[in-house]
């Protein structure tokens, strides 16, 4: 089976579906009748203006976002669907943060559902650098929908902390 480097952290038995769907050329079928609509922010400003009212809503702490964009050379050059980066600079006797978010941009295409993840994603990654319990506890606290995500429960998050109501989703 060829390895699929994106759900690398999925159960053998979705990382098996997901092979037997690419073999048989029916994963765009398959993702089209689960994700049937396409969001509208096409711009790297209507992006912005997403990413920014997600991060005041659970983020308020960090930095104000000085680059949002989205970028078709991020999958070729980094080999990533989304990026951020934090550069910190002292200006005088202040210390000046630089926060940016890249966006890969095949998400323009995407159902929104997509896009809120690598949102949701990038976003943690402010707070917490590694992907471990607190990363996804945190992603958990942004956007629910993400403990029904089988690679998630393999970090040994189960969604118990969480504020919402999963049982549902799980």
């Amino acid at each position: 089976m060829t390895k699929l480097k994106y759900i690398a952290h999925y159960s053998e038995q979705i990382q098996t579906q997901a092979a037997q769907l690419i073999s048989d050329g029916r994963l765009g079928e398959y993702l089209e009748k689960k994700y049937p609509t396409q969001h509208q922010i096409q711009s790297d400003k209507a992006l912005y203006q997403y990413i920014n009212e997600i991060k005041t809503q659970y983020m308020r702490k960090i930095g104000q976002l000085s680059n949002v964009s989205y970028s078709s050379k991020l999958k070729v050059l980094k080999h990533a669907l989304g990026i951020h980066t934090t550069q910190s600079r002292v200006q005088g006797s202040k210390l000046k943060s630089h926060n940016s978010i890249t966006v890969a941009s095949l998400f323009q295409d995407a159902p929104p559902e997509f896009l809120r993840m690598i949102v949701v994603h990038e976003l943690a990654h402010f707070k917490e650098h590694d992907h471990n319990k607190a990363f996804y506890q945190l992603c958990c606290h942004m956007d629910l929908s993400i403990i029904n995500l089988s690679w998630i429960r393999g970090f040994g998050y189960t969604g118990e902390s969480c504020s919402h109501n999963i049982v549902k989703f799980i």
